[in-house]
């Protein structure tokens, strides 16, 4: 599933929809190509790494796969073994081991992240942890590679604040999901790049729609800044469900926006 991580959210949204509707068929070297050739020439994915058609094969394999497992395997413990390097100089090994006997092996296939650059406060999806460091303070410190970005745009994150599962694109039927106070990442246009920033939804006109359109429009006002901008379903991520960060409750928003 590494190859998954080298798409943008969009990309994997219609290629979970072409799926849907061809099914094996994806696996056509030369549908694959096209697609592929597709998402390269696209102006979203400017100044990022082109798109293979193995990457887009891969994806697509691996969707299948999932979709028909093969049957569960008897699976040795997994043991695992992370280094951190202290300030002064020494080591410390943490280790742990993983025993699947008599239970079903956790898809770590569905464990990815997105990470909060410290040069734009935007997220992008992570490729692959590189490293981690534990600060004077205590707190933990991970070197991130942005998927679609050369080793020369890694960076340190704090691993508490600029980590966290990948938000989750949301499908025409699932709008009713997105409430008002909710915390949600949300696709922005800015100084020439379009970016992910994380907002909250002031306000929403529900509109009609069905399992393949939805035409309601949502009232966003981005944490970074305060500005608010009208946007549609497609530009929206949710963030998962029992997050404490998303309890409605708790969430204190200024007066509300006049919509229209």
């Amino acid at each position: 599933m590494e190859d998954d991580s080298e798409f943008t959210i969009a990309e994997m949204v219609e290629m979970k929809n072409i799926y849907k509707e061809i099914g094996e068929e994806t696996l056509a070297p030369d549908f694959c190509k096209g697609l592929a050739s597709s998402f390269s020439l696209s102006p979203n994915r400017a100044g990022k790494p082109a798109i293979t058609w193995q990457q887009v094969h891969n994806w697509f394999q691996d969707k299948h796969k999932r979709t028909h497992p093969e049957p569960e395997a008897t699976l040795e413990p997994l043991r695992l073994e992370f280094r951190a390097d202290l300030p002064n100089g020494a080591a410390v090994i943490f280790q742990c081991e993983l025993d699947y006997a008599g239970s079903k092996a956790p898809d770590l296939s569905e464990l990815i992240f997105e990470a909060k650059s410290s040069k734009d406060f935007a997220w992008y999806d992570v490729a692959c942890f590189l490293n981690y460091r534990i600060l004077y303070s205590g707190e933990l410190e991970v070197r991130v590679r942005f998927a679609g970005f050369r080793n020369t745009e890694d960076e340190w994150v704090n691993l508490k604040a600029g980590v966290r599962e990948r938000s989750i694109p949301l499908e025409p039927s699932e709008c009713h999901l997105v409430k008002v106070g909710d915390l949600i990442m949300c696709f922005r246009e800015r100084y020439e790049q379009a970016v992910y920033y994380d907002a909250r939804i002031v306000e929403i006109r529900r509109g009609p729609h069905d399992s393949d359109r939805c035409d309601c429009i949502f009232l966003v006002r981005y944490l970074l800044d305060h500005a608010e901008d009208k946007v549609g379903l497609e530009w929206i991520c949710r963030r998962p469900a029992g997050e404490e960060s998303n309890n409605r409750e708790e969430i204190q928003l200024p007066p509300k926006s006049i919509f229209f």
